[in-house]
């Protein structure tokens, strides 16, 4: 099974690599708590773009990201 992860732009890719880079293993669950607050202060929009940065985050560790599809 493949997984894909969309990302709107490569500020998305650079923001996954940056909180890997910062926190870890800890980087998705980084990535969810900003989502989640994204989500309280009521911005879908960014909430959305960190939930797709948590999946990147999540497929990158997994070793399996390793194609794009076009």
């Amino acid at each position: 099974m493949h997984h894909h992860v969309h990302l709107p732009d490569r500020s998305a890719a650079t923001e996954a690599a940056e909180l890997i880079s910062r926190f870890g293993i800890h980087a998705a669950s980084e990535a969810a708590a900003r989502a989640d607050k994204s989500r309280e202060l009521g911005n879908v929009v960014l909430f959305c773009r960190w939930r797709q940065i948590e999946r990147m985050v999540v497929l990158l560790a997994s070793g399996r990201g390793a194609s794009t599809l076009h």
